[in-house]
């Protein structure tokens, strides 16, 4: 994904018919394009003074205390090792920067502007002069080129993602030159366009206590960035403090007025929901992003609310619904069958959940790309099922016959019959229950389950998952770790099953290796936690990469979605088309938003009037 405005690392997003605007053209020399689409023309021309959801003239000042679940060990954004700190993709800037209300564009934000031939064989930027680090070092193409160097060596995430790129070069005082390893390949441009940009001399360089900084450790040294914030105060594991740049160097950019408008971001951690929750209603925090169908429902009737002191609102969001799940680790035997994984679906009652427990605010997730044209819908025709055909002995024979559908419980004895569905799969695929009502496979081992999250808010509806289970004959357990625990599990996939949430875009492409190919599979650290190891899928992938136009993206990708959900690699959860956010009231909102994001700590500004008399109302 192109690497939006936002407070995390640079995600992936991708490219398929690319359309730009001119910002530069002279004779016989390319257009230098100043944005990137990956489908249609970009809102913005190049003469563009601001983004159309922003307030130009916002103020800057105040601060917007928040909370963040769990712990955090470093400092370092961009290693694979350790639990990064909130916020620190604040500190750096990439080539190129996207708007959050037009889904698959990038502005030049490091790079004034990026040319590429026709075959998107290569693709040059043309670096700001004026671009700075946070010590007033100049960005330079050397820089540039250390960045996707060390990227793809520390982490495994850039080093698939940033495979095609075969070559990086400077070609002027200010310019870069990426060669990519084949040609048609349409996003290329704008996946380099995301490359975040860090100080060589930084990076080669000592810390204050002599030691040669690696860009492969944890740390707990603020880095030097380029953004614009930089860190201020750490607690290591319970709080980090940023604070604007004051000459930040973008400041004035047409892609940058009116947003990052906080003097200060403070991140308060902590290990449990509830005394962070009773620190908002008091004034101790100022926003709070409400995950929980059921609080959202019950526990906003405090004073301070019922004053108008603080604000409660559910603002739409238009994105495509990530895919939330338990995702089963393939490497694990007991769950190498996909009749087992099928079965496993079949016994999660989500409309109980629903009821019992997200008050029915939820829908069920039944696609890798909920929510946009990218969704698989009724059977293939047309080029869908010419794609199809082409791994036609690969994948399951249902992918031509049936709608895939989850399971559903809406009449009484439905669950029933879905019970036995379950039974019936786990004895073709060689498990039975026993005299002693155990579920065992013909070696006489127990079906065993074990669920590893790091909160404890999903106890409450996996417990009740786990008594299904159990009556099955089925070993099953909840496991809670920190944060730290978690993640190295994950990366060393040391696990049964765990709660997994893979985003989307309108534009799916490299990244879809990461999240399924089979080359990802082994690597620890991938986004391939799964272990997924399928020919048909990695064809598939090919396919999008390698779209020729709009119309084979969208069929190619409805078939990758067609043949993930038949492989049933994991139980789908729900999703919620709104961000539910309670504020109190000091801040200031933009007349519109981005389609896609409320985005406090982007587009919002603190408003001292407001603040005044908020602020006397809680006591502050």
């Amino acid at each position: 994904m192109v690497r939006a405005l936002s407070i995390t690392t640079v995600l992936p997003l991708t490219l398929i018919v690319l359309a730009a605007a001119p910002t530069i053209v002279r004779a016989q020399e390319a257009v230098c394009h100043h944005a990137l689409s990956l489908v249609g023309t970009p809102k913005m021309p190049a003469d563009f003074k601001h983004f159309d959801w922003v307030n130009a003239d916002a103020p800057k000042g105040g601060t917007i205390r928040q909370f963040v679940d769990g712990t955090f060990d470093t400092l370092n954004p961009f290693s694979d090792k350790g639990v990064k700190a909130a916020g620190l993709g604040l500190v750096v800037d990439s080539l190129m920067a996207s708007s959050p209300d037009e889904p698959s564009v990038a502005y030049g934000l490091i790079a004034e502007c990026v040319t590429y031939p026709d075959d998107f064989s290569s693709a040059t930027f043309k670096l700001r002069p004026e671009a700075r680090f946070h010590d007033g070092k100049p960005i330079t193409p050397d820089d540039v080129i250390f960045s996707l160097d060390q990227l793809n060596k520390i982490n495994p995430f850039y080093g698939y993602y940033y495979k095609n790129v075969t070559k990086a070069e400077k070609v002027g005082d200010h310019k870069v030159k990426f060669t990519f390893d084949s040609t048609g390949n349409r996003e290329l441009p704008l996946i380099v366009g995301e490359l975040s940009v860090i100080p060589k001399h930084y990076w080669e360089g000592k810390s204050a206590n002599g030691a040669v900084r690696d860009l492969d450790a944890t740390t707990v040294e603020p880095p030097l960035g380029n953004g614009a914030y930089k860190v201020k105060t750490v607690e290591t594991s319970r709080k980090i403090v940023y604070e604007r740049v004051g000459d930040y160097w973008a400041k004035d950019l047409p892609v940058m007025r009116g947003q990052y408008n906080f003097d200060t971001l403070d991140f308060t951690y902590y290990r449990d929901r509830t005394p962070a929750f009773e620190d908002f209603k008091t004034g101790r925090l100022d926003i709070w992003v409400e995950n929980q169908a059921g609080a959202w429902a019950t526990q906003y009737d405090f004073d301070a609310l019922k004053k108008g002191l603080v604000k409660k609102e559910a603002i739409p969001v238009q994105r495509v619904a990530p895919m939330q799940a338990f995702a089963f680790n393939l490497r694990r035997k007991q769950f190498q069958d996909p009749r087992v994984r099928q079965a496993f679906n079949l016994l999660f009652n989500f409309e109980e959940a629903n009821k019992k427990l997200f008050y029915d605010l939820y829908v069920r997730v039944g696609s890798y790309f909920e929510n946009s044209e990218l969704q698989s819908k009724g059977l293939p025709e047309g080029l869908e099922l010419e794609i199809l055909n082409t791994v036609k002995d690969q994948i399951p024979a249902e992918v031509f016959t049936t709608e895939w559908k989850n399971p559903v419980n809406k009449e009484q004895g439905d669950f029933r019959k879905q019970q036995q569905a379950a039974m019936k799969l786990f004895n073709a695929a060689g498990w039975k229950l026993g005299p002693d009502r155990q579920l065992k496979n013909d070696a006489g081992e127990q079906m065993v389950v074990e669920f590893l999250i790091d909160s404890d808010t999903f106890q409450r509806i996996i417990l009740p998952y786990v008594k299904e289970l159990e009556v099955f004959g089925i070993k099953a357990s909840v496991r809670v770790v920190d944060s730290a625990q978690y993640k190295q599990r994950e990366d060393k996939r040391d696990f049964d099953v765990i709660v997994d949430n893979f985003a989307q875009s309108i534009s799916p492409g490299n990244e879809q290796r990461q999240f399924w190919g089979s080359d990802a599979a082994d690597k620890d650290g991938s986004r391939n936690t799964m272990g997924i190891k399928n020919p048909a899928i990695d064809k598939l992938i090919d396919r999008i990469v390698f779209a020729k136009d709009r119309a084979e993206l969208v069929a190619a990708t409805k078939a990758l979605d067609r043949v993930l959900l038949w492989n049933h690699y994991l139980v789908p959860h729900w999703h919620y088309p709104y961000e539910r956010l309670a504020f109190w009231d000091v801040f200031g909102l933009p007349a519109k938003l981005p389609s896609q994001t409320s985005a406090p700590m982007q587009v919002w500004w603190y408003d001292a009037e407001k603040a005044k008399v908020t602020n006397a109302g809680r006591g502050q």
